[in-house]
């Protein structure tokens, strides 16, 4: 009852009409009167429909992002592990991770024409493919994408991803997919320290405490196969490839800011541009170097490199692009999940050994990672929801007194007859 007097009482008083008969008298203020009354009702009817649609509206909304979400990060967990255990597949036949790399990297390329067509399907104003590329081409600057922003922007930005990539997949090789999967989720840990010394973002405790879970974690993966040549390697290169892949978003959002969605595509698509230009002789070196050799290409598994290309292209765009249809954090929780799946998946298919130690190491460093999808007002909204709390507890407590002393008279007033009753 006090809260529909509340949402009545601003109606009442915004109708002008009850304001005016004040100055009616006898019986045309009483025939007046029920007029406003009726209009309250009304008001106060289609106020609280309009209400419920939005609700409505806003729970429909927020039904579709979380069930879409949860699309994605099934997609991103299936399509990370898939990618990482058809690759520790794939150098049982084809010892070569860096032309892997290579190979996967000139997928890339598909990302423009990709955006391009759900443009084409989902904007109502149709660009052709040359206005549309130039009108993402802005994001390089004024002069869009000439020679010189394509040697200072898009080239280190070209190294680190294949380096990333390349220094990923060589850990593959060294140590189990289970181990190379949790090292890399300390990359957001990396991601947060290079963020606060370089582009002085705002300090967080909890951020802090995750990337000492993230420390603490990376030296007791190293403890639970005894500080062997052979997985300290192996750790030290996924270790890199995490502070590769924090490097190149640090510098991105240093040098380049933020991206729209075709600015990001086309981005993408010129790193394969800069892959096929620079990167090809590499492969080549190593070929016939014999580093990486194969003796016909008849041997390549073709299948494997294919599968793997395309896994990690979906992995790249839902992690790019899933932002449109649902929560970031959602996206990154995807990343999270696909380590028990590896963890699964080694424990049938190799000699995995799930001691204690190796156990602490991924809860600490999945800790870890969770502590850093933390919002950055997180501290506020727990503040205000234990305010909340606080409030209604209050409220509950002064309602129960009431009952009890509406209570007692009553017990009072029972008792009272009988007293009656025993004098006479």
């Amino acid at each position: 009852m006090k809260k529909h007097s509340a949402r009545v009482a601003p109606l009442s008083a915004c109708n002008s009409p009850v304001l005016t008969l004040t100055k009616v008298e006898g019986d045309e203020r009483s025939r007046e009167s029920p007029a406003p009354a009726e209009a309250q009702m009304q008001a106060g009817a289609e106020g609280s429909a309009r209400v419920n649609r939005c609700c409505w509206k806003c729970s429909v909304t927020q039904l579709k992002k979380i069930f879409w979400g949860v699309a994605v990060v099934l997609g991103v967990c299936s399509s990370w592990s898939g990618s990482t255990q058809l690759a520790k597949l794939t150098f049982k036949k084809f010892d070569a991770p860096f032309t892997l790399t290579w190979f996967a990297t000139n997928w890339n390329f598909l990302f423009f024409p990709l955006y391009y067509l759900g443009h084409v399907f989902k904007s109502a104003e149709k660009q052709s493919p040359k206005q549309r590329y130039r009108e993402c081409c802005r994001f390089f600057g004024d002069n869009g994408l000439t020679l010189k922003v394509f040697f200072t922007k898009a080239a280190p930005f070209g190294v680190l991803w294949t380096l990333t990539n390349y220094l990923y997949l060589h850990a593959i090789k060294k140590i189990n997919t289970t181990d190379v999967s949790v090292l890399f989720c300390c990359n957001k840990a990396f991601v947060f320290l290079l963020s606060w010394i370089v582009l002085r973002d705002r300090f967080m405790g909890v951020r802090i405490v995750a990337a000492i879970f993230a420390i603490a974690g990376i030296v007791m993966m190293t403890y639970a196969d005894g500080f062997h040549s052979h997985s300290v390697i192996g750790i030290a290169l996924v270790v890199g490839s995490a502070s590769m892949s924090a490097l190149y978003k640090v510098l991105f959002k240093l040098l380049l800011g933020s991206a729209k969605f075709g600015e990001a595509a086309l981005f993408l698509s010129v790193l394969a541009v800069f892959n096929v230009l620079f990167v090809t002789c590499i492969p080549v070196i190593l070929y016939f170097t014999k580093v990486e050799y194969w003796s016909s290409f008849d041997i390549v598994p073709w299948g494997n490199l294919c599968g793997f290309s395309i896994l990690l292209l979906t992995f790249n765009i839902l992690l790019n692009f899933g932002i449109a249809i649902t929560y970031p954090t959602l996206i990154s929780l995807g990343i999270v999940l696909s380590v028990p799946v590896n963890a699964v998946v080694d424990h049938y298919t190799s000699e995995i050994v799930f001691n204690s130690v190796r156990v602490i190491a991924i809860i600490i460093i999945g800790l870890g990672f969770l502590l850093l999808l933390l919002p950055e007002e997180w501290d506020v909204w727990v503040i205000k929801l234990l305010t909340r709390l606080k409030v209604r507890k209050k409220e509950e407590i002064p309602e129960g007194n009431g009952d009890i002393a509406s209570g007692l008279p009553n017990k009072s007033r029972r008792t009272r007859p009988s007293m009656s009753s025993f004098a006479h």
